[in-house]
């Protein structure tokens, strides 16, 4: 589904060392039935951890974000919203554990289903989040930074 070739695939550890943020396609755009797929080894002092879907080059702007994970290391939780037209609607927080442990590795898992997305850490359920944004297939790219070396993205 992704980006990487051999050449960037060799050099993956040290750019992420470097800057810390992953921007990568997500080919057709979102649509239910896939899955994204990111893994990696959370820092030993890690405050956040943050991964969105979005439309490209629009992370930083007013432009839509589908679904933004915020793990916050220090109160342990992790927040779940979207931003439609500019704006961001009411954060969700509830979850029945926290996954995450300074200097372990995770695999965490996005499923795009009809209704939401559904999120696994370690093949556990951790929560679901209803789609805010109708056209799922508007958001192509992934985008994840924060206290983390990651390992794989797919």
């Amino acid at each position: 589904m992704f980006f990487t070739d051999s050449t960037q695939k060799q050099n993956l550890d040290q750019m992420y060392k470097k800057l810390q943020t992953y921007i990568g396609e997500i080919k057709g755009g979102l649509r239910p039935s896939m899955k994204l797929v990111v893994m990696g080894i959370v820092d030993k002092k890690a405050k956040r951890l943050v991964t969105l879907s979005t439309k490209p080059q629009e992370e930083e702007t007013e432009g839509d974000v589908g679904l933004q994970l915020k793990v916050n290391f220090r109160d342990k939780a992790v927040q779940r919203n979207a931003r439609l037209d500019g704006k961001w609607g009411s954060s969700e927080n509830t979850l029945s554990f926290f996954p995450f442990a300074p200097g372990e590795s995770f695999k965490m898992e996005i499923v795009c289903e009809h209704q939401q997305f559904r999120i696994l850490v370690d093949g556990q359920p951790l929560c679901g989040f209803t789609h805010r944004l109708s056209q799922l297939a508007s958001l192509t790219a992934l985008r994840v930074f924060g206290d983390l070396q990651l390992t794989k993205v797919a």
